[in-house]
């Protein structure tokens, strides 16, 4: 079994063309199956059913799995099933039948636009840790990038005369998105006077961002950057990088930009997952009229 999923790993990497963490994640999730058919004895893929597959997904359920969690669970598995079908590697797929999982999306915390000039006014310019965390969150939430974009920003990626910049996004397709002018003049301020000092070439490379020692820094070093300014700012919310994006993007929309536009700039393969932003926009129209009409 475990030959199989190194060699559909590697299909997905070499033919597909997926970011390290998608395959991350397809790994994680269809080795939780396997281990679970390690448990029930199961030690041929020809003996899986589609019952064995349905008592999985409702042991993950009983174990509190969200429903997001169950799609993905579901589209990995069925995604190493056809590919053991489709190399005759089983005599017949147990996932032909097997329902798709519709997702019941949460919709995601988004600050509003007082929140993020509050979390964009902590961090102390004065300081070199400071002015690059201010320049990383002005970028963060002036053109929408996720976590991985921005750590892995380049200075080649950056147009500022044209005020854009260049982003790798998921499955390494690159968009060009609009920067602010605000962002601009803070990334460019961390650039002359705080990454030099910060500098390692050996460890630095083209990265933009840097750590102390001169290394990119890392998911974990961005996450807690972004919860000791949220604490700071006295705001109560679960908020994470991601959650800058998500402000941008309803922030927009609440102000009428092109759905279109903001799926262009998001880096969204498919429209639906930009249409949420318009289901915060709704629900923050609804509160507004609970608030404020005398008979809401």
């Amino acid at each position: 079994m475990e030959q199989f999923l190194k060699e559909y790993l590697a299909l997905l990497k070499l033919e597909r063309n997926l970011s390290e963490n998608t395959i991350d994640s397809y790994e994680s999730d269809i080795r939780s199956f396997l281990n679970y058919l390690d448990e029930n004895k199961i030690e041929d893929f020809d003996e899986v059913t589609h019952r064995s597959i349905s008592n999985f997904f409702e042991g993950q359920k009983e174990a509190g799995m969200k429903s997001s969690s169950t799609g993905r669970y579901n589209s990995s598995i069925k995604g190493f099933f056809h590919f053991l079908s489709k190399n005759n590697y089983i005599r017949k797929n147990p996932t032909d039948n097997l329902p798709s999982v519709k997702i019941a999306r949460d919709l995601p915390v988004v600050l509003s636009f007082n929140e993020i000039e509050s979390i964009l006014d902590q961090p102390d310019i004065n300081d070199n840790l400071g002015l690059r965390d201010k320049a990383m969150l002005e970028l963060m939430y002036s053109s929408g990038l996720r976590a991985s974009e921005v750590l892995t920003l380049k200075l080649s990626d950056l147009f500022f005369s044209e005020e854009v910049i260049r982003v790798l996004g998921k499955g390494n397709k690159q968009r060009i998105v609009p920067v602010g002018s605000s962002a601009v003049d803070w990334v460019t301020r961390y650039l002359t006077f705080v990454r030099p000092h910060f500098l390692k070439r050996e460890l630095s490379g083209n990265i933009i961002f840097l750590n102390k020692r001169g290394k990119g820094l890392s998911r974990m070093g961005l996450w807690k950057i972004v919860k000791k300014y949220v604490l700071e700012a006295g705001i109560t919310k679960e908020v994470h990088p991601h959650t800058f994006r998500h402000s941008f993007a309803t922030h927009l929309l609440e102000g009428g930009a092109d759905l279109r536009a903001v799926q262009e700039m998001l880096g969204h393969a498919d429209i639906s997952t930009t249409q949420i932003y318009t289901h915060i926009d709704r629900e923050y129209i609804k509160q507004m009229h609970t608030d404020f009409h005398p008979r809401g």
